[in-house]
């Protein structure tokens, strides 16, 4: 039974906010729980979106964090293709896209982020994507089959994480596809150089041709139709289709007209939130790819855009909600599939934060893992096509002590012994 006396709402249907209605109902709470999403789609997960969903190996129906029904049985008000206009803070409301307004006890933003737009001429043909929702994979799925059929090209731009698995996907389907990249190698604002390249020599072994230190400045067509993508320094690739993929933006206009606080540029621009996720109003909290939270351990502010972000900072948001004390500092986690090499990272350890890379185990057979160490300690571990070791990656990296680095490399010290006694 629910008990109206005390409402919380929840504004984005993603996985972060699934995850905190999930968890205010196992906490106990009895109050009403408004879950609003601005997609038709149920909540559902976005890492199947450039893996096994968009590879055709994972069913629609797998993506979901919940099935349908089980919000009724919780008693989840679910709000589907809904937006929120506005939050007025003095009242304590949120004002939905068709004029309704809900007042609310405690609120959570959990709007995530939005893909980044070429800004350039030609963006506006058919052939031109983006991937961030279900609707976009569903999409690029079926381009993705018929390049693959009639040995079309595929041209992206941006070498990250959604860059690349979605080039593993299409090569997997038969299309050809070139990369453009900005930065001298792939992942480099994420693994530096050092391993950038590996990630280059992998798809270069599948026949993806790369086009670094350039950019985009025009996606050229006929009739509505892609024909080519022109780079910065004179290049002209033929392309059926293009996909940018220069990364995401977090979603914080409603934030922002609400007059709350919002990090800045250099801690990825998001809601600024305490240690337990609450915002510059104490009855807000924000959750997901759109908060940017402090870390202890890396001394400063951090927004993470991947799956685990949102796995776990939605049940603490949710905790800190009901006034428990809480504290949201995990490691950053995020993991990649792509061919047949599989990866974790764990940390946090842009270029210029480290002094060296330690490789543990075989490089070259891709079977290995990788420390980047600073003065000793480990800021971050990628573990790949190596198993069952992220949870001793995490206890190095938590423990922030100085290590053997001969030792950390070597595949036959187990890393257990390393962890401070």
């Amino acid at each position: 039974m629910v008990d109206a006396d005390q409402t919380f709402v929840i504004v984005g249907g993603g996985l972060a906010g699934a995850k905190a209605a999930e968890t205010l109902r196992a906490e106990g709470f009895s109050g009403r729980v408004i879950l609003i999403c601005d997609e038709r789609d149920h909540p559902y997960e976005r890492p199947p979106l450039s893996k096994g969903y968009l590879l055709g190996k994972e069913a629609r129906d797998s993506v979901y964090v919940h099935e349908l029904a089980w919000y009724a049985r919780h008693d989840i008000e679910l709000h589907l293709g809904q937006t929120v206009a506005a939050v007025d803070r003095a009242a304590r409301t949120v004002r939905f896209g068709d004029g309704t307004i809900v007042r609310y006890d405690k609120l959570l933003i959990a709007t995530g982020a939005e893909p980044r737009r070429l800004d350039i001429p030609g963006t506006d043909l058919v052939g031109v994507h983006h991937l961030r929702r279900l609707a976009h994979a569903e999409r690029l799925k079926s381009v993705l089959a018929s390049l693959g059929r009639d040995n079309g090209h595929l041209v992206i731009a941006g070498a990250g994480w959604i860059g690349l698995e979605v080039a593993a996907a299409a090569r997997e389907y038969g299309a050809e596809v070139t990369v453009v990249e900005a930065d001298p190698t792939p992942l480099h604002g994420v693994l530096g150089p050092e391993l950038g390249t590996l990630f280059a020599d992998l798809h270069r072994e599948h026949g993806v041709r790369f086009h670094f230190g350039a950019r985009l400045t025009e996606i050229t067509g006929q009739d509505g139709l892609v024909l080519a993508a022109r780079t910065d320094d004179g290049e002209e690739h033929p392309a059926h289709d293009v996909l940018a993929a220069i990364g995401a933006a977090p979603r914080t206009a409603l934030a922002e007209a609400a007059g709350l606080e919002i990090a800045d540029r250099a801690h990825g621009g998001g809601i600024a939130v305490d240690e337990q996720l609450r915002t510059s109003d104490p009855d807000i909290h924000a959750a997901g790819d759109v908060a940017a939270f402090p870390h202890a351990l890396y001394g400063t502010r951090l927004r993470v855009e991947h799956w685990a972000n949102a796995l776990n900072g939605g049940p603490v948001a949710a905790r800190a909600m009901l006034g428990q004390d809480v504290t949201y500092d995990r490691v950053p986690y995020f993991f990649s599939d792509q061919y047949d090499l599989g990866m974790e990272y764990s940390g946090w350890a842009p270029p210029g934060s480290y002094d060296q890379v330690v490789i543990r185990g075989d490089a070259g057979k891709r079977e290995f893992i990788a420390f980047w160490v600073k003065e000793g300690r480990v800021l971050a571990g990628m573990n790949v096509n190596v198993w069952d070791v992220t949870e001793n990656i995490q206890k190095l990296i938590r423990a922030a002590a100085p290590v053997d680095t001969d030792a950390l490399g070597d595949p036959h010290t187990p890393l257990e012994s390393l962890l401070p006694r």
